[in-house]
């Protein structure tokens, strides 16, 4: 199919870069395929499977507000069950976006994330949000926010239940078209998230460009934090700016 030769060549030029950019990678015809360039063929049939036979898990971790001890929210976790193994994102996310497959997962993970919110708010507490990490590959892409109004129509969920979270490098590749998407969701009422944030080099550009209702201060200084002062002042800085914008901050 012409799909996967695009898919093969695609994959043998992240081959090139990989092996240190301006190199030239040859894929001989036939089964002789360059080691990465196999595993990630592999990776993409398995990520195929899990879409077409529900294979896809959502984990929940649960987000404390500090001063109540109250748990109303939680950032919802991507995870493969695979050959019996459970398999975090980092290891099939790359692959998913160089095949153009994390649209599709990013739908799935929408779409069931909300159907799960909708149980938990009949059932426990009607006023629980979730977040949802979007990959950079999906943000702005007119499948993705049909597919969020959609879930949200269907579920009958409230949009303000609804945290999506950008991380900066998702937000680097595409500052503008990350802005519109984020407009027209705040529009529709969800919430947005900053993730990861200190941990690129863009932080504070993406303060003044992207509209944002929390910062989720990167985990690199919070877990070391009880002991390391530059750890305690820059999530001291964080916390004061996110305040002084009227925001919340969020504890990795």
């Amino acid at each position: 199919h012409a799909a996967d030769v695009l898919a093969l060549a695609d994959m043998t030029m992240y081959d090139a870069k990989d092996a240190g950019r301006n190199q030239v990678v040859v894929l001989s015809e036939g089964d002789e395929r360059g080691p990465r360039t196999a595993a990630r063929l592999h990776w993409q049939s398995r990520i195929e499977a899990a879409l077409a036979e529900d294979r896809f898990e959502l984990h929940l971790q649960p987000i404390m507000h500090i001063a109540s001890g109250r748990i109303s929210s939680a950032e919802v976790l991507l995870r493969l069950r695979d050959e019996g193994e459970l398999v975090p994102p980092s290891r099939f996310v790359y692959i998913a976006e160089r095949v153009g497959l994390m649209p599709q997962v990013d739908a799935w993970v929408v779409d069931k994330s909300l159907e799960l919110l909708a149980r938990m708010r009949r059932d426990h507490d009607p006023s629980f949000e979730f977040e949802v990490n979007l990959s950079g590959h999906s943000i702005g892409n007119p499948d993705i926010e049909k597919a969020i109004v959609a879930s949200l129509t269907t579920h009958g969920v409230d949009p303000s239940a609804l945290i999506l979270e950008i991380t900066e490098t998702a937000a680097v590749a595409d500052v503008a078209l990350a802005r519109t998407f984020a407009e027209r969701m705040t529009q529709l009422g969800c919430a947005f998230a900053l993730d990861d944030f200190g941990a690129g080099f863009g932080s504070f550009y993406y303060l003044k460009h992207l509209p944002f209702d929390y910062l989720k201060i990167d985990g690199e200084f919070v877990s070391g934090c009880l002991g390391n002062r530059t750890d305690q002042l820059v999530i001291e800085a964080v916390v004061r700016i996110a305040r002084g914008l009227g925001k919340e901050t969020i504890a990795e």
